[in-house]
């Protein structure tokens, strides 16, 4: 099960970690990282954004899988598929609640954005 805390712990990390240059707005528009949909690839006014606030919900999915994975690894009694799929549904319920949640601010923003042009 060891290695199944450290899969899952690494792959936190890997998440947290390709969300700070989104959080710093260090990364311009294109085609393979980010928060990829037409709005923001066509209009940098978005982009930026909407990447800063997908990047903090990637953190925090990141954060609360390591946070998972420890906790889960710590119950007495707990069987390797059960640890597995604990963890497993915790970084998907996250990372579809963050995706849920910036697609919601990217409609909010593009709405301010086509109020303001008019």
């Amino acid at each position: 099960m060891s290695t199944l805390l450290f899969l899952y712990i690494g792959g936190g990390l890997l998440l947290s970690a390709l969300s700070i240059p989104l959080i710093l707005g260090k990364i311009p528009p294109n085609g393979l990282y980010g928060f990829r949909v037409t709005q923001t690839l066509d209009n940098p006014d978005l982009w930026y954004p909407v990447n800063t606030y997908a990047g903090w919900r990637l953190l925090a999915a990141g954060l609360g899988t390591i946070l998972a994975a420890l906790i889960l690894y710590f119950i007495p009694g707990i069987t390797l598929d059960a640890f597995a799929l604990a963890c497993m549904c915790v970084f998907f319920l996250m990372l579809g609640i963050g995706l849920g949640q910036s697609l919601l601010f990217l409609k909010r923003l593009a709405k301010k954005e086509t109020n303001k042009e008019e």
